[in-house]
């Protein structure tokens, strides 16, 4: 098995692309094409042709280029099964547990909702990498549009329990601004107070924050945090159950 490459395509305003590829097997996918004509050249500059389209979510701005893309080079667009209507172009549709193969590079399918009620995560143990869409975030999680803080608490156990090498792939830059608000809820992190160094002068120079790792979000993300007492005392949930402790951070959050 060749390496498994990975870029980011910024797209839009703040949303990321990830162009995923192996030269050596000629495949190359994308995941969650925001729009056509940024990836497109992203293919043209480093001599690619697309074969796969990876959606985690029906939302235009992760399935905006879509169409585009598959008439442009004929390519398989993968998604949720559960969300076949809503995913432009679905050709395959996956559920829980089951494996995608891009060439010899095998990525399982998790179910994590909430913030659509059908929204998947795409993970490459061996490569080691997951792309969770809008899920969760550097130091942040999605919002949720059509699930339960419950439902987003689950999904957000399930990545949890990947391992802490797992780099995170994420479908947007909020990272500086989820720092922002994960300070106001506990500052005296001090993990968190040296990733906002790392990551004010990464975002100085222009240059993605992502990705991250399991590790390091479980470390510095408030969302994957529940059990902090810090984070409960400023809160004042300290004899609260976890996903209460959740539901009021992305309460929090909403407002900030």
């Amino acid at each position: 098995m060749g390496k498994l490459e990975i870029e980011p395509v910024p797209c839009l305003k703040d949303n990321y692309a990830y162009l995923v590829y192996d030269r050596s097997e000629g495949v190359c996918g994308v995941v969650d094409a925001s729009e056509a004509e940024p990836v497109k050249q992203a293919l043209e500059s480093r001599g690619l042709k697309l074969t796969h389209i990876l959606s985690t979510h029906h939302h235009m701005d992760h399935v905006g280029g879509n169409l585009a893309l598959k008439q442009a080079f004929g390519t398989e667009v993968v998604g949720a099964a559960k969300d076949a209507a809503r995913i432009p172009g679905i050709d395959t549709g996956l559920k829980e547990g089951e494996v995608f193969n891009l060439g010899s590079h095998k990525a399982r399918v998790l179910e994590i909702p909430a913030h659509t009620s059908q929204h998947i995560a795409f993970w490459f143990e061996e490569d080691r990498a997951v792309f969770t869409g809008d899920t969760l975030f550097a130091m942040g999680c999605g919002r949720l549009f059509e699930g339960t803080a419950e439902m987003m608490w689950g999904s957000l156990s399930k990545l949890m329990r990947l391992p802490d090498d797992a780099r995170v792939y994420c479908g947007h830059e909020y990272t500086e601004a989820n720092g922002r608000f994960a300070l106001t809820v506990e500052p005296d992190n001090r993990d968190l107070q040296a990733r906002m160094a790392d990551v004010r002068a990464t975002r100085a120079k222009g240059l993605p924050t992502i990705p991250s790792t399991m590790g390091l979000e479980k470390k510095t993300n408030p969302f994957l945090r529940a059990q902090s007492p810090e984070i409960r005392h400023a809160l004042g949930l300290e004899d609260a159950s976890n996903v209460d402790v959740f539901a009021e951070t992305r309460r929090r959050k909403d407002k900030f």
